[in-house]
């Protein structure tokens, strides 16, 4: 990129903060004023001396020439990738204020030199490794050992679903009203089981039905909906011997059994749609959609980071990415993993085809057939205008006459005003999740030329 002479925008930049602390950080240190020393080079590298509340200024550097995405190096104390200092450093270049070109001084060149022998080592150890199994025939596994691992695991899991299916007897026997009198305690010792059975999958949709009771108005009826999804799940695991592949696969994927990406490589110009993270106690849950502009399919990248870690695999919304994807199996054959990289994130002046709100709710109606347990479908909406619906919002169509509504979280988040401020009462595309609580807006568009704004 930096050789092209193209920089990224700086909602490009934010994309890659690791929380909203982080970001806010970063953007205050986007201008000149704390920074000394800056540079950059041909090969794609940033870096300068940034001001900070010690007497020595941190020592940061960005480098942006690797195909596998950014790295970087501060000298300050932060864990958190990237620091608000190498945000600052990205904003300052994006925005257009002086980077001059010149070799980097010692302490920058040595890490930009040290990493780049690393990663070519690599890469020549990948290659030795790979001839090596190629060379030795069935490799060391023991193909007959993991088939009997496999078999005792899917004789715990279906204890567990058995067990599960007392326990969802015994709550619609005794009424639901008795769900709010037992507290979350009984859930969690349910999920509690669900775990030593290996069914992480049947554990979460237990926690979260513990969640249900006494969470306000018509808490009965959502507890009942997410009841009969779970026995469903159970009944499906139970009799997947009877199932066409692709259902199964989806119920071993819903169960908790994550299966390899063995989908044939799709190599392809990946357009960033969108990427965001979710956490819990243990975990933090980065998803990141792509659209292959070539291919037009839309694909999941999901990467994990321990608790209070930000993930490793970040990509800048708006940015097209040459790369090849592998499907995992299911269904819907949206889920994939990242095979390899040919170069670094690029602009690229393609934006997704959009369906109007209708055919939004329909897309989802459909995929619920392959996939019951499906909580939202993506989908980018073209020529729809925010407007505001009672205490909520909604995508309104160009024409008025149909809409959608913003779920509950979305209609919270700070990115609802963002789009608000892009449309301006005009039509924007908009990319997003639409499920049954609703749409989510993830990424949008301005009419015309314009550059993606992130909205989450």
């Amino acid at each position: 990129m930096t050789q092209q002479g193209v920089r990224w925008t700086a909602d490009q930049v934010l994309a890659l903060a690791p929380d909203d602390a982080s970001r806010t950080a970063g953007s205050r240190l986007g201008s000149a004023g704390p920074w000394s020393r800056t540079g950059s080079s041909r090969e794609g590298a940033l870096w300068g001396l940034c001001k900070g509340s010690g007497a020595a200024p941190y020592r940061t550097v960005v480098d942006l020439a690797d195909p596998s995405g950014p790295a970087y190096r501060c000298s300050c104390p932060s864990r958190k990738f990237p620091c608000k200092h190498a945000l600052g450093l990205l904003l300052l270049w994006s925005g257009g204020e002086p980077v001059p070109r010149a070799e980097p001084p010692e302490w920058a060149g040595q890490w930009l030199t040290e990493r780049r022998e690393r990663l070519l080592g690599e890469g020549e150890q990948e290659e030795r490794t790979e001839g090596s199994a190629a060379g030795t025939a069935g490799g060391v596994a023991d193909p007959e050992a993991a088939r009997r691992r496999a078999e005792r695991r899917a004789e715990r899991i279906g204890a567990g679903a058995t067990e599960l299916e007392q326990r969802l007897a015994d709550l619609l026997r005794s009424g639901l009203a008795s769900a709010e009198q037992s507290g979350y305690g009984l859930w969690e010792e349910t999920a509690a089981r669900m775990v030593d059975a290996q069914a992480p999958g049947l554990a979460a949709r237990v926690r979260e039905l513990g969640a249900i009771p006494g969470s306000g108005p018509g808490w009965p009826a959502r507890l009942l909906e997410e009841c009969a999804l779970l026995h469903l799940l159970d009944r499906g695991w139970l009799r997947r011997a009877e199932l066409p592949e692709g259902l199964a696969a989806t119920v071993r994927g819903r169960v908790g059994l994550t299966g390899t990406a063995d989908g044939p490589p799709v190599r392809d110009n990946w357009l960033v749609l969108a990427q965001y993270d979710t956490a819990d106690a243990k975990l933090t849950t980065r998803r990141i959609w792509l659209y292959g502009t070539g291919c037009g399919r839309t694909a999941l990248l999901l990467s994990y980071g321990p608790v209070g870690r930000a993930p490793e695999l970040a990509l800048p919304v708006g940015l097209a990415l040459d790369a090849e994807l592998s499907a995992y199996p299911d269904t819907g054959r949206q889920r994939a993993a990242l095979v390899e990289r040919h170069a670094p994130p690029e602009p690229t002046p393609v934006r997704p085809p959009g369906v109007t709100t209708v055919e939004a709710a329909a897309r989802y109606g459909d995929a619920l057939r392959d996939d019951p347990w499906l909580e939202s479908v993506p989908v980018t909406l073209d020529g729809v205008v925010p407007t505001p619906d009672g205490d909520s919002w909604q995508l309104a169509d160009a024409d008025g006459g149909t809409a959608l509504p913003l779920t509950s979280s979305a209609a919270s988040r700070p990115g609802l005003w963002r789009l608000v401020a892009l449309s301006g009462g005009a039509p924007v595309k908009v990319f997003g999740e639409c499920g049954h609580r609703g749409f989510t807006p993830l990424t949008a568009w301005p009419t015309g030329a314009g550059e993606a704004v992130p909205l989450c």
